[in-house]
């Protein structure tokens, strides 16, 4: 059986205080939350540094396309309890010290522990349009990974849900991506305008 997997957004910041912004799919345990970031990994850095990161539940899936597309900087806030930041459009944000770290060549695995959590707007849920959104950066972040044909297929039969429920943020973050999977095809290098 697999494991669950949620997708969300990681902020953790540099031992000289510059913020990253990355997505990342994290598992929750009894024990504290695993994050599986592959290498060579910004996250990853950051976290063994210094011991923290937040995690950020966001519906604005600007956000997920954003950071796949180049466009990492996205407005923050200082966490309460840890040396770090938060996103200002994150719905709930939880603070985390690593409890533990087994290294991998490939993904190493970090245990984190909550050190504070809060709630600042309701989730009224998801539309397909983000569902598509998310599912769509994944796909871009895996384009040197993946046969074109593949990601193409998935990207038209995701641009149905597009379709049929996007608002203007969802059209936003999908052009992005388009974009983004038009230069990979073309052969241009990955640029954010």
């Amino acid at each position: 059986m697999n494991d669950q997997i949620f997708e969300a957004v990681v902020t953790t910041v540099a031992p000289g205080g510059q913020p990253h912004v990355a997505p990342m799919g994290i598992r929750y345990r009894e024990d504290g939350i695993l994050l599986m970031p592959f290498k060579p990994s910004t996250t990853h850095d950051n976290i063994v540094a210094t011991g923290h990161a937040v995690l950020n539940i966001v519906c604005d899936t600007r956000v997920f396309a954003g950071c796949v597309t180049g466009r990492r900087s996205w407005p923050t806030l200082p966490a309460e309890r840890i040396a770090g930041v938060r996103l200002a459009a994150a719905l709930r944000h939880v603070e985390l010290a690593l409890a533990e770290q087994r290294d991998d060549a490939q993904r190493p695995v970090l245990r984190m522990s909550a050190v504070h959590e809060a709630t600042h707007a309701p989730f009224v849920g998801f539309n397909r349009a983000q569902a598509a959104v998310i599912e769509g950066a994944v796909l871009v972040s895996r384009l040197h990974m993946l046969p074109f044909e593949k990601v193409e297929t998935e990207m038209n039969y995701l641009q149905i849900a597009i379709d049929k429920t996007a608002g203007a943020e969802e059209h936003e973050a999908w052009a992005w991506l388009r974009a983004a999977v038009a230069r990979h095809r073309a052969g241009t290098p990955e640029r954010a305008s």
